[in-house]
């Protein structure tokens, strides 16, 4: 009877620890599926910048462009010194 409350008491053990392991298991599942969504969404994020700082560059580059073709017209008019 001992040795079988023993057996009883360990396989319980064992039950309790394999529950455990499971639980564990499953939230690091949750844990790696919510990294990977912060992971994605900081990659979006990085190629959002980079296009609006495309956008960006493309912009100061058409101003640059409109700016010399004024200076020429007020040049062709003596507009300016």
């Amino acid at each position: 009877i001992m040795i079988e409350n023993i057996e009883n008491l360990i396989l319980e053990h064992l039950k309790k620890i394999q529950a455990e392991q499971a639980a564990a298991r499953e939230r690091d599942a949750e844990i790696l599926t919510r990294l990977s969504s912060i992971e994605n969404g900081l990659a979006r994020i990085s190629r959002d910048e980079a296009l609006t700082y495309t956008e960006l560059v493309q912009d100061r580059h058409v101003v640059d462009k409109l700016k010399e073709r004024i200076e020429r017209i007020e040049r062709r008019l003596e507009l300016s010194q």
